[in-house]
């Protein structure tokens, strides 16, 4: 008898219930679910956008903990969550991301990878849903929502390939498990261009981050900034020996669209000028990006949407990072966790004349103030003061040990938020336009070109003054432009610096950002599938 993937994926893709026990309609017999036009818009292509946020850990692209964030974050020299005495060890969890001494057995690896192929299995069976109905039923729009599922699934692909290089690429939920195997990160890159690219012609132009039909979907800006991030990276994913320190040259890359040869970088910056064509420009103001009302904003570009009412997704970020006595001044709850490292805060230069602007609009520092009001700690008499040069990975027993480290300040605090915070009216921002122009000056430049006028629009709306688009200025300014928005790793691999040398293996002349620039493939997943093998440092 044939074993599907499906089945596969029930048993041992998903921690805890099935993805198919997640259907709003799941109670539905199949034939009711998805017999009409109404059902597969409803069912197959909306459904799946109730899972691009969470509030369980590992699930949702961004908000949760122990997920994708933390791993892109956490692992970098932007985010740490110290030990502070009894709180925050976690069996060695968090030292063990910011260590890099993660192996195929750390935990939340596993959940991570499950969430994310959970979600492309369900745009398989979601594209299957509508291929049949289509099989009897003539309407146009059933290609634009194939389209949307496939530009989605690419999406996840993206993730995954970004995360753990080697993956199983499947696009329907007929392979048997005998048949599945690794696929080459280069393959995967090029498959998800190819997705995205037959995608956009179908795809609404509107806003995604606007209320209304299209509000938190995958449209054609989307589309085109997804593209612009991995062309950016094109060196990476083309490599399928990532720990050779051998990379292929992006300006040797050859690609063609609509008749034009291009290399990566050249690719990266039309893609950049596609999305700049629908109308997005930098807010004046940085802070409305993150405000209470930023579905409002002209620059993000695709969000989670939330509301404590009608939306099942959480941001913890406020949550885990406020000390108790903020939590509590706010009406609610607090984990007094995760801070910004040393490193950011000198990046910023915290406490000297020149201190970046951005700055206290990202974290809190020295007295702790919320429209204007002193907070005070559990004794009512001592000021709170966050300490940012105080930070260190264990804390236990400094007199810092609750206090140290500069805390998220980046998104409005929302007082009719549900849950000690975490269910608020901000929308999680994925993708906004000061990226696409960071991109397109580090394209720029990385093809010998002068992407100063986009490096210093950016530099510009925080009041700062203009400077040369060299890559050392670039990888600067989108350390501090994107600070805890999820891009930091991505960003020290491309630049060669993610890579810390805290174990004894000695570094490998000519190697460059080494094995750790990707996840172990989890361990329990290879004693499935025998005829895969690890990547390569684990």
């Amino acid at each position: 008898m044939k074993q599907y993937i499906l089945p596969l994926l029930l048993l041992t893709l998903v921690s805890c219930n099935s993805f198919l026990e997640e259907e709003p309609k799941s109670s539905l017999p199949t034939e009711q679910a998805y017999n009409s036009i109404n059902d597969l818009y409803n069912n197959a292509l909306l459904d799946i956008y109730n899972h691009i946020g969470g509030k369980n850990d590992s699930q949702g692209l961004q908000g949760t903990g122990r997920g994708v964030f933390d791993f892109n974050s956490l692992t970098t020299d932007e985010a740490i969550m110290p030990t502070r005495g009894g709180d925050w060890y976690d069996s060695g969890f968090w030292q063990t991301l910011f260590l890099h001494s993660w192996d195929a057995g750390t935990p939340s690896q596993k959940d991570m990878w499950e969430y994310l192929f959970k979600m492309v299995m369900k745009c398989n069976q979601s594209i299957e849903h509508v291929q049949a109905f289509q099989a009897t039923h003539q309407d146009k729009v059933l290609n634009s929502y194939i389209a949307e599922l496939r530009a989605i699934r690419a999406m996840y692909y993206f993730y995954l390939m970004d995360l753990f290089g080697r993956v199983p690429l499947v696009t329907s939920t007929q392979v048997t498990t005998h048949e599945m195997t690794l696929a080459k990160r280069s393959e995967t890159f090029h498959f998800i261009m190819r997705e995205l690219l037959d995608a956009i012609p179908l795809l609404s132009t509107k806003f995604s981050n606007r209320p209304g039909s299209y509000y938190g979907r995958v449209t054609q800006p989307v589309v085109w900034f997804l593209l612009a991030k991995l062309l950016l990276n094109a060196e990476i994913y083309a490599d399928d020996d990532w720990t050779d320190g051998v990379r292929t040259k992006g300006n040797d890359m050859v690609f063609t669209y609509r008749g034009r040869t291009l290399n990566a970088w050249q690719y990266c910056q039309l893609c950049c000028d596609n999305v700049t064509s629908y109308g997005y420009q930098l807010e004046p103001d940085f802070t409305k990006n993150f405000s209470t009302t930023n579905e409002e904003s002209r620059e993000n570009i695709f969000t989670i949407p939330m509301d404590p009412t009608r939306y099942n997704n959480w941001y913890c970020y406020f949550f885990r990072s406020r000390h108790y006595s903020h939590g509590a001044f706010l009406g609610g709850g607090s984990e007094n966790g995760a801070s910004a490292t040393i490193e950011l805060v000198n990046a910023f230069d915290y406490n000297t004349p020149s201190q970046d602007p951005r700055f206290t609009k990202t974290f809190y520092a020295d007295v702790v103030l919320e429209n204007r009001n002193v907070i005070y700690e559990d004794n009512g008499k001592n000021p709170l003061i966050y300490y940012p040069l105080e930070v260190k990975l264990d804390l236990t027993g400094s007199p810092y040990e609750k206090t140290a480290g500069a805390r998220l300040h980046k998104y409005e605090n929302d007082p009719n938020a549900n849950a000690d915070g975490r269910a608020c009216h901000n929308d999680i921002v994925l993708f906004r336009y000061a990226d696409v122009l960071l991109m397109k000056a580090e394209a720029m430049a990385r093809n010998g070109e002068d992407g100063s006028a986009e490096l210093n629009k950016v530099r510009e709306r925080v009041g700062l003054p203009a400077i040369p688009a060299t890559l050392e200025n670039i990888i600067h300014e989108r350390y501090l432009e994107l600070a805890w928005e999820g891009w930091r790793r991505n960003d020290m691999i491309r630049y060669g610096i993610f890579a810390r040398s805290y174990t004894d293996r000695p570094q490998l002349p000519g190697e460059d950002d080494g094995h750790t620039t990707v996840f172990p493939i989890p361990g329990d997943l290879l004693v499935m599938h025998p005829t895969w093998t690890q990547n390569p440092g684990y």
